[in-house]
């Protein structure tokens, strides 16, 4: 621990550079120092590259990105994606009426223009779209003929009384009720599957792009319509364009932390130079990440969006540290070149430990088999490793040219003299000293125990996974949300879709073993909590065995004979093929769901694998999951797992960082000990908010236990280096307080002031990270100033050789 003995040990006060020899300090200074004119102007050159790539990074998102590639759900469903149409991705346009219904021709006017627009839209699976003007949604009826049929809307449809009144009766003999048309007649459904990657470009599909042609219709056909339609736009193209959307905004939130920062920098430094030096380069370093990722061809996603945030507020927060040392160093008379140099002695390895534990609360993500959260850890990485440079080399480098004001080196020194007097912040540190005393440090161990017990309790009831109904990423008066609310609301069947996928040989779906199996499992689903209805093709099969012999109820059924369901499969592919795919092997069935909460998932797929472990052989497999909710219990179940583990993970690999550090297990529990208690009632703070375990807040408590570790290593280390000195308790901790107190302020200070702003952002779950990360970084600052000393009093106190 060589370098925090030199913090002790004063270096002389060289004021002339002639004096200094520029061959001494380890091989990296010198380098560095040396050759600092050519590293500046290779930065500057590489600013102006990488800021270039960083104009062409693009805001998107990928619905495969979001899900667990390795659940046994999801390589059920993309193994059968291909015949699984309309059970993946999808966006849904519902046209509500003023009128008294649908039947207006006004209104059907408006519809076929949308379902038109909407055809036209960019990576849409256009054979399966569905509504009133779409030829594959049909009616069928028994007549003593047999049966006929054919599209809803009336091939002959002219606007007239007659062509409404026989579409009116096509919708009556269908099963679109509740499906794509609403059971008051006030509405119908636009259905739009959409594909994986855009065929005209073969890229993945620009969901910022495909939002804005869905708004152009709402905003398009509204006017049109004059007041009398009200459209309705859901699914998860549409969340991710609102994402994007929101994301545009947080642009103002960067801005207002950097201006933030910068006033909290200045009001320690008292110097604008230094402040905006450090500004600059904490910026570069942003700019740098983004420039990286540009150029690796990544697209930035809603997700990792916090990741520019982090990267700006721990440049920006620590590299005050070395600014307090140049200052300090400069205030007694030293040249700035080589007060640059003594700083960069001084606080390179604890820099790079801390930057190190910042890596570690990132790195762990990797565990988590899901894409997008993988993706902000490779982010995360390149950011982490170029504040390795900006912050540990390059800003002592800016500093040793522009150095600090004369005032400001002054005001440092006297407010040093003054805080050893018990003035300004000697008078708060005289106060934090009192916790290195037995009733003060009872006290607070007592009081952090009974916060800590507390928070466990209601922590207890800490959900996975979604709580609140509509789309969690977006606040609950959204207008994504209130469209949710309505189509749930005048909707039987909901978009919230659990599939069971059903897989035989090639024919073997319209077996009659098969069928009634198929027929078991729709029961079962059917009488779960949370399920509203259940659509499968054992019930459509009933349905035309029903109607074949003159719609008698006793041959509701699934027949035995082999003749009737291939007559029976023969009509519900021709209409619903989204229940049979065409060589008859695979088959969904579909469980409609009230909610996407977990609890309701959960029970779904409980009932749906002791249904799947009891009946699937040889013959036949019942795999789940497909459907937008089959794929979230998928992630939930994914997420669960991880939780724990992950933190497992953080808490061994830092307990590993500061043994390194202490060389001490005592020190390296204490500081354990404040960030186990910050998790905890973090975790009880998202109980009290109705905030779930969830993509979104999974890295949350991770990286505030990596950054938070900082802290303590401030305080803790130069302590301990004095205790082994010779000094008390009492003394050591008066003694690094003086030196890092002020620096542990404001790095907490500065870290939430950059998140803080996130809590007024349109997306919920960035105003749920920013409002979680700023509880973590203060509470994780006061852990350190105040349960430290406190813990030390017990397992520390006394002289360390």
């Amino acid at each position: 621990m060589k370098e925090l003995d030199d913090r002790i040990d004063d270096y002389p006060v060289i004021r002339d550079l002639k004096d200094f020899d520029r061959s001494s300090g380890v091989l990296l200074e010198r380098i560095t120092f040396n050759y600092r004119l050519y590293i500046v102007i290779g930065c500057a050159l590489l600013t102006i590259l990488l800021g270039y790539m960083a104009t062409k990074l693009v805001l998107n998102a990928n619905f495969e990105r979001m899900i667990p590639q390795s659940h046994p759900y999801i390589q059920n469903y993309l193994a059968n994606k291909n015949d699984l149409r309309g059970l993946g991705n999808a966006l849904y346009i519902t046209v509500e009426t003023n009128s008294a219904d649908i039947f207006d021709p006004v209104y059907l006017d408006l519809l076929m223009q949308i379902n038109d627009a909407a055809y036209l839209m960019d990576g849409v699976d256009r054979a399966w779209m569905k509504s009133l003007w779409t030829p594959v949604v049909r009616w069928t009826e028994v007549t003593e003929e047999g049966f006929v049929g054919g599209p809803v809307m009336p091939p002959n449809y002219n606007g007239s009384p007659e062509s409404l009144e026989q579409l009116r009766n096509n919708i009556a003999r269908s099963d679109v009720i509740n499906k794509i048309v609403a059971q008051n007649f006030k509405s119908s459904m636009v259905f739009i599957p959409l594909m994986d990657s855009d065929p005209k470009t073969g890229k993945g599909i620009d969901y910022a792009r495909l939002s804005k042609q869905t708004e152009d219709i709402r905003q398009k056909f509204e006017s049109a319509g004059k007041g009398k339609i009200k459209i309705h736009i859901t699914g998860f193209g549409k969340i991710v364009g609102n994402l994007i959307d929101g994301i545009q905004l947080m642009l103002l939130f960067f801005g207002l932390a950097v201006v933030i920062s910068g006033v909290v920098i200045y009001l320690y430094t008292h110097c604008i130079r230094s402040t905006v030096s450090l500004i600059v380069c904490s910026l570069m370093a942003v700019l740098w990440q983004l420039g990286i990722v540009a150029a690796l061809g990544y697209e930035l996603d809603p997700y990792q969006v916090l990741v520019p945030f982090l990267v700006f507020a721990i440049g920006a927060s620590h590299g005050a540290q070395r600014m307090n040392g140049i200052m300090q160093d400069i205030g007694r008379g030293t040249h700035k070149y080589i007060a640059a140099r003594y700083t960069f002695r001084r606080l390179f390895t604890a820099g790079l430990t801390a930057i190190l534990a910042d890596a570690v609360s990132f790195a762990v993500l990797m565990l988590i088999d899901i894409p997008v959260i993988r993706n902000l850890v490779m982010t995360a990485s390149i950011g982490v490793a170029i504040l390795v440079f900006s912050k540990l080399i390059f800003l002592p480098i800016v500093l040793s040219y522009v150095g600090v004001s004369p005032s400001a080196a002054r005001h440092s020194i006297s407010e040093e003299a003054s805080e050893s007097q018990g003035k300004g912040y000697g008078k708060l540190w005289a106060l934090i000293d009192h916790f290195t005393e037995r009733r003060w440090a009872i006290a607070t161990i007592s009081a952090a125990a009974f916060l800590t017990v507390f928070g466990l309790i209601v922590a207890r009831n800490l959900q996975i996974g979604d709580v609140n109904p509509g789309a969690p990423e977006l606040r609950q008066n959204s207008i994504y949300n209130r469209d949710v609310a309505f189509v749930n609301e005048n909707y039987g069947f909901s978009s919230d879709q659990f599939a069971v996928i059903v897989k035989t040989p090639a024919n073997g779906i319209i077996q009659y073993p098969s069928l009634i199996e198929i027929e078991r499992l729709a029961w079962a689903l059917k009488h779960v909590t949370g399920v509203q209805g259940v659509s499968s093709l054992a019930d459509n099969v009933g349905m035309v065995t029903s109607g074949t012999y003159d719609g008698s109820p006793k041959w509701l059924s699934v027949s035995p004979n082999q003749d009737i369901l291939n007559y029976a499969a023969g009509r519900c592919i021709e209409n619903n093929p989204e229940l049979i795919n065409s060589n008859l092997s695979v088959s969904p069935v579909i469980a409609y769901l009230t909610d996407h909460k977990a609890v309701t998932l959960d029970r779904v797929a409980k009932v749906a694998e002791e249904f799947a472990k009891a009946h699937s052989d040889g013959n036949r497999q019942f795999l789940l999951a497909a459907g937008t909710s089959g794929i979230e219990a998928a992630t939930n179940v994914v997420v669960k797992k991880m939780n724990r583990i992950m933190m497992l993970w953080v808490y061994a690999i830092v307990a590993i960082l500061c043994y390194i550090t202490y060389r001490s297990w005592r020190a390296t529990i204490i500081t354990l000990i404040p960030l186990i208690m910050t998790s905890i009632l973090c975790e009880a703070i998202m109980a009290m908010l109705g905030i779930g375990i969830k993509v979104a807040t999974l890295p949350v408590v991770a990286l505030g236990v990596g950054i938070g570790v900082d802290y303590a290593l401030y305080i803790l280390a130069v302590q301990i280096t004095y205790q082994r000195s010779g000094s008390t308790l009492k003394v050591a901790y008066q003694k690094s307080l003086r030196f890092t107190g002020k620096v542990v302020w404001l790095v907490g200070l500065t870290m939430a002031a950059a998140v803080i702003t996130w809590a007024w952002s349109p997306i919920k779950f960035q105003a749920d990270m920013g409002i979680l990360l700023t509880f973590m970084f203060l509470w994780n600052m006061i852990g350190a100033l105040i349960l430290i000393p406190a813990l030390s009093y017990f397992m520390l106190n006394k002289k360390l050789g």
